[in-house]
């Protein structure tokens, strides 16, 4: 209330006020510090309260006496902890959405998304589905939303094109909104391979098919490879041998120089995975791997490392009461799902994570997983330094360390892996990215239960000691509140109004400070009449903002004032 108090003639003036345009040039600071943390750097011992310095993207100092440089914007996080930014170990993120191809399996091994078909390579002579040359990185759109992944902690990707037999090349990608250029890390990681047959009665079709035109595929991969070296030794005693794009793209593959990742799950699809892998020497990684507790003895002594997925079977919908028993696999499957990571990792199989395309379940199976018998340590190095390891990034990513790339996962609480845990912000190429909480009164919304804000405030928020003034003004659409504010903090859109689990309403904003233009939460409580709380911003000390309604004169506005004075 002392806010409101100190106000006086500031809010006749409020409707003049004019804000800068959303457009105008961003300020973003280069160096920040963040401070009185836990970190876990993995690569060495968590440290219990310290500090980390980034500095143009890049981590410039970690430890429990770094001293903030002067040039640091100092973000407190006192009981937060921060971890390496987590690495999704297989995933579609950031490419363009295709059409999913007739039959095939899922992705990642547990039920998710089904396969799609890329689009075709302009050159190759062999069809899609049979063209290695197709590139992750060629199909990156441009300012992707990442918003899901970050909720997972996820600030990094390993992302493939899914096809059918050669699915493509994946590439490493970090998950800001930019275009492929800024977000690529590795463009070219691993050429990607499934088992499904082309379908649509285009040979191969059949199991057998496929594997005799992979078979067939890197034997003439071999033959290419000699006819050229023979050429280049001696081209005055040939013919030029043609070019062919989809024998080229595979000759680092038969190399050994490039790893092979097989999409495959069953016990039966990852030993004959390995058998290939093993007759031409090909650097295999599984990617998927439900059942590959089954074959753990032969992954360890082959040293073929499992992506595996940590999207969970699981009962989508109670049974009716009348509905037939499930089937005892599928039973065992759940049962079994959690158990699998610890016993692959005492089994002594390197195992990175993926999501399975399943984020808002990653954590929670994450946890089942150490429950089941995977220890904490290694959950979080399997999503973290390990992945990095597998993909030839450990130099960049996977630990917090001088000189790594600034992805940092930053979760409310001492462990990643407490049940009451929660990402707040991840870091992504050293930029805050912001966590919004999940809202668990999701009705809160609809027309019986809005929270009584529509119409004009007149608000005062104070932030960074610094008093602004907003004019915010909400309307009801289709059920929900959306209006903008205007004012000190420049003009923005509100796209909508939430009421969280403990009763706070709260909307997001892109609001415009002197530091430039950033997301901002805004949280608070409707008291007789007074809409205050707090303003929460990445970077910044919490603020706190008090408003009251702007009184228009109309019989319904003056009945909601008297109601809310009750």
């Amino acid at each position: 209330m002392h806010l409101l108090l100190r106000w006086g003639g500031r809010l006749a003036a409020i409707a003049a006020l004019t804000a800068p345009p959303l457009a105008a040039q961003r300020v973003t600071p280069a160096t920040y510090a963040i401070t009185n943390a836990r970190i876990v750097p993995v690569a060495g011992p968590a440290i219990e309260k310290g500090t980390i310095v980034i500095r143009d993207g890049l981590i410039a100092a970690v430890g429990a006496a770094v001293t903030v440089p002067a040039d640091a914007r100092t973000i407190d996080g006192s009981g937060h902890t921060v971890y390496p930014g987590l690495i999704d170990g297989y995933s579609t993120l950031g490419l363009r959405a295709a059409a999913a191809p007739a039959g095939g399996g899922g992705f990642g091994g547990f039920g998710a998304p089904a396969p799609t078909r890329p689009a075709g390579a302009p050159n190759s002579n062999a069809p899609i589905g049979l063209q290695p040359e197709i590139r992750a990185i060629d199909q990156v759109i441009d300012n992707t939303d990442f918003a899901t992944a970050h909720a997972a902690g996820f600030a990094a990707a390993l992302t493939a094109p899914q096809g059918r037999i050669y699915e493509g090349q994946s590439a490493l990608i970090t998950l800001k909104t930019d275009d492929f250029g800024a977000v690529a890390v590795r463009p070219t990681v691993a050429l990607q391979i499934g088992f499904q047959g082309l379908g649509g009665g285009t040979y191969p079709g059949s199991l057998m098919g496929v594997f005799a035109a992979l078979r067939q595929s890197l034997l003439d991969a071999q033959h290419y490879r000699d006819q050229q070296a023979a050429y280049a030794k001696a081209p005055r005693t040939m013919a030029r041998p043609a070019y062919d794009p989809s024998l080229d793209a595979l000759q680092p593959v038969i190399a050994g120089t490039m790893p092979v990742i097989f999409r495959v799950s069953t016990q039966r699809e990852i030993e004959r995975a390995l058998d290939l892998a093993k007759e031409f020497k090909l650097k295999a990684m599984i990617g998927g791997g439900s059942e590959a507790f089954r074959v753990a003895d032969r992954l360890k002594t082959e040293g073929v490392p499992v992506l595996l997925s940590m999207s969970f079977p699981r009962r989508t919908a109670a049974p009716a009461a009348d509905a037939e028993p499930e089937p005892l696999r599928l039973l065992r499957e759940r049962v079994q799902a959690p158990k699998t990571p610890g016993e692959l990792q005492k089994a002594g199989v390197r195992i990175a994570l993926q999501a399975g395309g399943n984020y808002t379940d990653f954590l929670a199976n994450l946890r089942r997983a150490v429950a089941g018998g995977l220890s904490a340590d290694d959950a979080v190095r399997a999503a973290t330094l390990t992945t990095a390891e597998l993909f030839g990034v450990a130099d960049r990513l996977g630990s917090i360390e001088v000189g790594k790339i600034a992805n940092l996962t930053v979760v409310r609480g001492a462990d990643l892996l407490a049940a009451d845990a929660r990402v707040t912000a991840v870091w992504v190429d050293g930029r805050p990215n912001t966590v919004a909480p999940p809202t668990a009164i999701a009705g809160a919304r609809g027309p019986g239960a809005r929270p009584g804000l529509e119409g004009a405030w007149q608000m005062q928020v104070e932030l960074d000691g610094v008093e602004r003034v907003v004019a915010l003004a909400l309307r009801e659409e289709d059920g929900r509140l959306r209006g903008a504010i205007t004012g000190d903090l420049g003009a923005a859109d509100v796209s909508d109004v939430l009421v969280e689990a403990n009763g706070d309403i709260a909307f997001v904003a892109v609001v415009t400070t002197t530091e430039g233009t950033e997301e901002a939460w805004f949280r608070g409580t409707l008291t007789r009449g007074v809409f205050a709380g707090r303003v929460e911003i990445v970077g910044h000390a919490t603020g706190k903002f008090a408003g009251l309604r702007q009184n228009t004169g109309s019989t319904t506005d003056r009945t909601r004032e008297r109601q809310e004075e009750r």
